[in-house]
């Protein structure tokens, strides 16, 4: 793994982590601690005019419940998940060197040759590009990167603390003769700064402390919030974009190299995290028709996302009061590599749902537990002959006996009946279903 940045990133950046991605990070063993560094969505107190009018979130905080244990978003600044994975990469004796960049790359039918700027020669069976938006990985394939930058918004973004406001809150202040044009202050954890973000409409300002304070004076009111320590700015531009294709030969693309996002709806870092997750196991079967599916998988699910984050984008520049409303679509929980024209409630492709279990001595626990790690996993509801499959697992209704769990509930999420068989694929989705006649 090599990046040329000569150090780390710190910044904010794409700090809202779904729910789907918070069952990504327990099975990789990194979700207690993205749990303890992170905090859930704050409410936002809209002042306009210096006149507070109401508090409201972008999503309604919900219960788990056993088949989805993480229905909610949590807030992360990147570069603090970025060190916790690295933390997790470190355990396996894996480090990131930095100050390394590609140089240029060959491949033929058996493995990829890579030039980095040391000096050095490496030679791998694949080659994976996720170096951003400016991919050297996907240039050099001369794969297009389909889509269009709007010269015409420019958003300010920067991390900075606020003195005067209440840091457990978000903060909207606008005034009334154009509401939708504002600032946003939204807390990041691990400290006492915020993520400072808004509308740009002045080609001349930079995004210095001093910028940043003259637009919060001129929004929310001289003296409402003095600002200190910024430690992250940049200038956004709207470039929404998807490569023509995820793959050549042993050289496949992933994240912001693959597709660019607007932040709104918080879908780009998800995107590319379920990106990686997807190709990962694939990578290490080095199976030719299972390596084939990840571009048919992640390059239709990325349109879709960047269709929802365009639409969100839209809503807020046409003023739409709503805007900030997030739904189930964002969650990323309903994504699927199912057949479309496949109209059973639970198929190949779907994601395979969360839900408690009870062995034979009464031990609770959950689906999730025996599906982490990068196996596939049988589930077999009802079984009336044993299975030679490394990871089965058997349910029945009521009564466990031997290796069997009862889980009634499975039954419901699976919409099973005895003798059905599902093979859940290493990231959590189903990859056969095998109905009961």
């Amino acid at each position: 793994m090599i990046d040329q940045a000569t150090t780390y990133f710190e910044g904010s950046r794409g700090d809202g982590l779904q729910p789907r991605t918070m069952e990504v990070f327990e099975d990789l063993g990194v979700l207690d601690e993205v749990l303890a560094q992170g905090i859930e969505p704050p409410a936002i107190r809209v002042v306009i005019d210096g006149r507070f009018v109401q508090e409201r979130r972008m999503a309604p905080i919900v219960d788990p419940t056993p088949d989805a244990p993480y229905p909610n978003a949590r807030m992360l600044g990147q570069s603090r998940l970025e060190a916790i994975l690295r933390a997790k990469l470190a355990e396996y004796g894996v480090r990131v060197e930095l100050g390394t960049a590609l140089e240029t790359f060959t491949q033929d039918a058996d493995e990829v040759s890579a030039t980095l700027s040391t000096g050095e020669t490496v030679t791998a069976d694949y080659l994976v590009g996720a170096d951003g938006g400016r991919s050297t990985v996907r240039k050099t394939l001369g794969i297009a990167f389909e889509g269009s930058t709007d010269e015409s918004i420019r958003m300010l973004l920067g991390d900075v603390a606020a003195d005067g406001l209440d840091h457990d809150h978000g903060y909207w202040f606008s005034r009334g003769d154009d509401p939708t044009n504002a600032i946003m202050l939204t807390p990041l954890s691990g400290g006492d700064q915020f993520q400072f973000a808004t509308r740009l409409d002045d080609d001349q300002l930079e995004p210095t402390l001093e910028t940043l304070q003259e637009l919060v004076d001129r929004f929310a009111g001289p003296g409402v919030a003095k600002l200190r320590d910024l430690t992250w700015s940049t200038i956004w531009r709207p470039n929404i974009r998807l490569a023509e294709r995820f793959r050549e030969g042993r050289v496949f693309l992933a994240g912001d190299a693959a597709h660019v996002h607007p932040p709104t709806g918080g879908q780009g870092l998800n995107t590319g995290v379920q990106d990686a997750y997807n190709l990962g196991w694939k990578l290490a079967s080095g199976n030719e028709e299972v390596l084939a599916s990840y571009q048919a998988e992640r390059r239709t699910n990325a349109e879709r996302v960047l269709g929802i984050s365009t639409s969100l984008l839209k809503k807020y520049q046409d003023g739409d009061e709503r805007a900030h409303e997030r739904g189930r679509d964002t969650q990323q929980l309903d994504i699927t590599y199912r057949d479309p024209a496949d109209p059973a409630v639970l198929t190949t492709g779907d994601r395979a749902p969360d839900s408690p279990l009870v062995d034979a001595k009464g031990n609770k626990i959950r689906l999730f537990d025996l599906y982490r790690g990068p196996h596939e996993t049988l589930l077999r509801f009802g079984p009336t002959e044993p299975s030679d499959h490394p990871h089965a697992v058997d349910v029945v209704r009521a009564d466990p006996t031997g290796k069997a769990y009862a889980s009634p509930e499975a039954f419901t999420y699976y919409d099973a009946r005895e003798g059905d068989e599902l093979l859940v694929r290493p990231d959590g989705y189903l990859g056969r279903v095998q109905r009961a006649r």
